[in-house]
């Protein structure tokens, strides 16, 4: 009995989309960029750079069988849209923990953490507005609720926006995926109802603790995992000494420096940054921010 004009188009429909999502899964398996790594910010975390393109293939799939399953050509269309969008932004954002400054050998980032608080990060900002440094801050959602006003300034001076979680919970690598989510998802919301419209662009795990899924979650919202290269423990309060002597030694390529501006006393840190931000410019560094995919 030979096939109806219906069936056959059922069929062409089918493999047509078919065809267009294999396409799209070949696109996802490009490598991804040299400048960031797939390991965690501490020793005990670490995932394949691949976690992303394997989300967005089985993403893609499932779409697929929904869309064979439907003659309809709305239906098809949209789910074709969503397989390329899941593919298209894992590609522009990689999973490797970004830890390289952007720009030539001799480039810099400086990165501030813990903020924003209403007695530092003022101070903090002096010092870098001063130098002509751009920094980023890595900010605690429940500190950017509290004080949106400072969030403002940072962006006002050009500075870029991390999250670094709702509650700065360093545990939460031990926790359920779940808990991961909403943590990264609620700091990026709270900063960004602080100053609408202004991109965070990156994520950083409280103490490193990054895992394979908190990566996943922060690259499916746009934001690049970002670690560092450089810890002078500003945190702990060595004092001055300590502080500048870390971050005077020997500097790996593109170094990203960790400072804070949050989480207690930080006189010693903007007193290091007095120090330390000419002492990089009279050595010839350029003040980058890190290295991220582009769109």
């Amino acid at each position: 009995m030979g096939m109806t004009t219906s069936s056959v188009r059922r069929r062409r429909a089918g493999s047509a989309v078919t065809a267009a999502v294999l396409g799209l899964l070949a696109a996802a398996a490009a490598p991804a960029l040299a400048a960031t790594d797939g390991q965690a910010g501490h020793p005990s975390a670490g995932a394949p750079a691949g976690s992303a393109h394997s989300t967005a293939r089985t993403e893609a799939h499932t779409t697929a069988q929904g869309a064979q399953g439907s003659a309809h050509g709305a239906a098809r269309t949209q789910a074709h849209t969503t397989a390329r969008g899941a593919v298209e932004g894992a590609a522009r954002t990689p999973l490797g923990i970004s830890r390289l400054a952007q720009g030539p050998g001799h480039a810099v980032a400086i990165t501030i953490d813990d903020g924003p608080d209403p007695r530092w990060t003022p101070q903090v900002l002096q010092v870098l507005r001063k130098n002509h440094v751009k920094a980023t801050f890595c900010m605690i959602g429940t500190n950017a609720q509290k004080y949106p006003e400072l969030v403002r300034a940072v962006a006002a001076d050009g500075h870029r926006l991390c999250d670094h979680s709702a509650d700065h919970d360093e545990t939460m690598d031990h926790k359920p995926v779940a808990y991961q989510r909403q943590q990264i998802l609620d700091g990026k919301a709270m900063i960004q109802k602080a100053v609408p419209g202004v991109a965070v662009d990156y994520y950083r795990a409280p103490g490193g603790a990054f895992t394979p899924d908190s990566r996943a979650v922060a690259t499916e919202s746009g934001m690049q995992p970002l670690g560092w290269s450089v810890d002078p423990r500003d945190w702990s309060r060595p004092g001055l000494p300590a502080i500048v002597s870390a971050v005077e030694g020997k500097l790996p390529q593109q170094p990203t420096v960790l400072f804070h501006d949050g989480g207690g006393d930080r006189s010693e840190t903007v007193a290091a940054l007095k120090q330390y931000l000419p002492w990089l410019s009279a050595h010839g560094y350029a003040f980058a921010f890190p290295v991220r995919a582009t769109p």
